[in-house]
């Protein structure tokens, strides 16, 4: 891809973001949404293959779709309302669109089927982008207007995405796919606690963002993406090994890791409210997940593979790609479970 249309895109994706997130009208929310997802699908065509173009193709359905629903109900809202503003979603049948509209965007149960699939067909750093980036401007909405959405499909379209998201990992041989299911299970984990404290849906996305994307980073820096390449890494690079360790470890909630301070902050705050079946639920999941991660962290670090090399450690060649943002994200994805109580004040 010439590096001008590259700029081009990555500008876009920014912008249409920014547009969402500083947007107090519905048309122009709608609008940034729209720009993220034209923006998004010529990286995921970069490879100019047969699956990456299917990928490209499932990606832009399902978003048409949730994008008509969205504009659906933003017209129906203004038709009872006579209001265009984004937090005036008062009308009953176009709460219920706007909440299914965001469940597609987000990826949550059981509208979930997109988001494996498209994540296997495209490179490791579109993946990267898809679930992090592309999962900020469809919670910023969620964010303002929590509110106002149906909250009773919500809980349980939540409480279903930590089900299937940890169920569905357990016998995936594909990286991509693995990380997939775990994005759907972290959906879960941050829209049941959006209408009782919205502080901690962010603080969850922030933690996942900067754990998924050095996951990401390390594992296209390896070239790996099954995990059966991933037995003779040890024997490549051991700090490529150590990193995948520790944000694995923090994606699956484990202290003294930064995953467990989200996961315990909503747990306390959903049993605060007496949700104690929801927290429940959502606690036995996390094992779920915790099980996927385990497997990779077995095939990559607690295993040794069978080597015929002359030295027992081989050092991974010196790679041309910047690791400045690998070691930053696995900082922040490990090391801030003692500033909770700055995060719980700032709540």
């Amino acid at each position: 891809m010439s590096p001008y249309v590259l700029i081009i895109l990555t500008l876009s994706l920014f912008i249409g973001t920014c547009l969402t997130l500083f947007s107090n009208h519905w048309f122009t929310a709608w609008m940034g949404l729209e720009i993220n997802t034209l923006a998004v699908i010529p990286l995921m065509t970069a490879p100019n293959n047969p699956r990456a173009t299917e990928a490209a193709t499932k990606y832009f359905l399902t978003q048409a779709t949730a994008s008509m629903m969205m504009m659906f109900a933003i017209i129906c809202n203004a038709w009872s309302t006579n209001q265009w503003t984004l937090f005036q979603l008062s009308d009953h049948w176009a709460s219920i669109l706007m909440t299914l509209a965001l469940s597609i965007k987000l990826g949550l149960a059981p509208f979930h089927f997109w988001v494996p699939e498209v994540t296997q067909g495209i490179p490791l750093l579109t993946g990267m982008i898809l679930l992090t980036w592309q999962k900020i401007a469809p919670t910023s909405i969620l964010f303002q207007i929590a509110p106002c959405l149906n909250m009773k499909i919500l809980i349980m379209f939540a409480i279903l995405s930590a089900i299937l998201g940890g169920w569905g990992g357990l016998n995936q041989t594909h990286l991509r796919k693995i990380l997939a299911y775990s994005s759907i299970a972290h959906m879960g984990w941050m829209v049941v606690v959006v209408h009782i404290n919205p502080a901690m849906t962010i603080l969850n996305l922030t933690v996942y963002i900067m754990a998924t994307i050095s996951t990401f980073m390390t594992l296209n820096l390896s070239n790996t993406t099954k995990v059966k390449a991933l037995g003779g890494l040890w024997n490549k690079s051991a700090p490529v090994t150590i990193i995948i360790l520790l944000t694995l470890l923090s994606l699956g909630g484990l202290p003294p890791l930064t995953g467990f301070m989200p996961k315990w902050l909503i747990l306390q705050e959903l049993v605060a409210n007496g949700n104690f079946i929801v927290a429940t639920t959502m606690a036995l999941t996390a094992l779920l997940n915790l099980f996927f991660y385990m497997r990779i962290i077995y095939a990559s670090s607690l295993t040794m593979f069978p080597s015929t090399n002359n030295s027992k450690i081989q050092w991974y060649y010196n790679s041309m790609q910047p690791t400045t943002l690998i070691s930053t994200t696995t900082i922040i994805s490990s090391m801030l479970l003692p500033l909770t109580p700055l995060f719980i004040s700032l709540s």
